[in-house]
């Protein structure tokens, strides 16, 4: 059981800070192991029903309450659902009223129309002083509907306060959440997640979760995936293993919190935010079992797969997650993370080759550089990140470019950087905001200026 309080003490009768109270409460969490996996989890020895999911009465006086995030008749291999035991029913409270969104935006977009141009953004300024994580989201794009479940958004967040007395509900799509800068405590319904730069989280639809601080301040990226859940991309040819493995990612143990008083609980339905005051807190599940499961998954266990012979192969190997959509071979929106690797290609060009792409891609760096891009001031830097539409043509910069056509061609180790991207079946079209933001770099254009004609006839 875990208190909601931010400031109370612990266990020696300390008072601590909110930060300090979230560190001790994320020191050395227990996880479940496998992606996909039915797992189950009770924080109270037999709280878990055992030979039935719905009894007559469940133990200790709980509540038993299926979540499903897929349809009841969808595959077997593709069923989500999971059985949660609960002190009170979800159903058990107040009518929902919509309140501001903020800087938070859905699909259909149709502020702006879609733009061929390639666009890049420096990071998001500095929040004003008591931003939480939920306030300080702010929407790039994206594409789709989701009141239809298909497409995709791209959030950025930015925060220096924790959610106290506040829980969050996306009804939308499942949020893929991309720490650049400090690290999250996620306390969601099936217990405690804790995610830093370098790691990912995975909330499923409809779960509910708060966001506490293990930093005093905080910046990130967020795939909203309004279409079907991720999943590990088959790998054919590839065979058994590699790229990312099930067993690492982590599922968390069940914790729960019995507390009384006024709890903020946020939806998101269709877009908009919708708000009630609870008498309790929704985080009060006890047990559970299923495979509707959040995650978290450190990028650097990614297996890399690459050439050993020549030419620079096709960034789809680097997918840790797909969305899959109704064509086979086709995704909603993959996210595929540039990891430390070795070249060797001989006679090779080894950054990313100049391209034009059917599938829309938002590219963003955790740490370090990209080895296409040049970076620094006015460059593509931890916290930004850029856009390419589809078929707008793109690459390596000119200086990228003049480097990389003399280099030595030995064995090279790339590890001096952590990048991603989220890539997508449909145009991506920027919101009002970020297509006029103050940190959108105008003279991105430029970074291809100066590519000489070479031709010799």
């Amino acid at each position: 059981m875990f208190s909601i309080g931010f400031l109370g003490p612990d266990a020696s009768g300390v008072r601590m800070s909110g930060i300090d109270h979230a560190r001790k409460a994320a020191e050395g969490l227990e996880y479940l192991s496998g992606f996909g996996n039915e797992h189950s989890s009770e924080a109270v020895p037999g709280a878990l029903p055992l030979g039935r999911n719905s009894p007559q009465r469940a133990p200790f006086g709980l509540y038993a309450e299926q979540l499903s995030g897929s349809a009841f008749t969808e595959p077997r291999a593709h069923n989500r659902r999971s059985w949660l035991y609960r002190i009170r029913p979800s159903a058990a409270h107040p009518p929902f009223v919509r309140t501001g969104s903020g800087a938070l935006r859905t699909a259909p977009f149709t502020e702006t129309p879609p733009d061929p141009n390639r666009l890049r953004w420096d990071p998001l300024p500095d929040p004003a002083p008591g931003t939480d994580w939920l306030s300080g989201l702010w929407t790039l794009g994206g594409n789709g509907d989701a009141t239809q479940r298909t497409g995709m958004a791209v959030h950025l967040y930015h925060a220096n306060a924790s959610m106290e007395r506040r829980v969050f509900g996306d009804a939308d799509g499942e949020l893929l959440i991309v720490p650049e800068r400090g690290g999250l405590l996620l306390r969601t319904e099936l217990g405690l997640l804790s995610v830093r730069p370098g790691e990912v989280a995975l909330v499923p639809r409809g779960v509910r979760f708060r966001v506490e601080l293990l930093d005093g301040a905080v910046r990130g990226y967020v795939c909203e995936n309004y279409g079907q859940p991720f999943a590990l991309p088959e790998l054919g040819p590839i065979g058994a293993n590699g790229l990312a493995g099930a067993r690492d990612f982590r599922a968390p143990v069940a914790a729960y919190e019995d507390v009384e008083g006024d709890v903020e609980v946020v939806n998101k339905f269709c877009g908009n935010l919708w708000t009630a005051v609870y008498d309790h807190s929704p985080l009060d599940v006890v047990a559970w079992h299923g495979s509707h499961l959040p995650y978290v998954y450190d990028l650097r266990a990614f297996n890399v797969m690459g050439t050993i012979s020549y030419d620079h192969p096709d960034p789809s190997i680097f997918t840790v997650l797909t969305s899959p959509s109704d064509t086979p071979g086709l995704a909603g929106v993959d996210f595929v993370v540039f990891a430390p690797r070795w070249l060797v290609g001989e006679d090779t060009f080894r950054p990313p080759y100049f391209h034009r792409n059917v599938m829309s891609e938002y590219m963003g760096l955790i740490e370090g550089a990209y080895d296409a891009k040049t970076a620094g001031e006015g460059g593509f830097v931890p916290g930004g990140g850029s856009l390419h539409n589809m078929m707008s043509a793109h690459g390596p910069d000119r200086e990228t470019f003049d480097r990389a056509s003399t280099a030595d061609l030995g064995p090279q180790k790339v590890d001096d950087g952590l990048a991603f991207m989220f890539e997508t079946r449909w145009p991506v079209t920027a919101t009002a905001q970020a297509a006029n933001a103050g940190h959108l770099q105008r003279g991105y254009d430029d970074v291809w200026q100066g590519l000489q004609r070479h031709f010799r006839s």
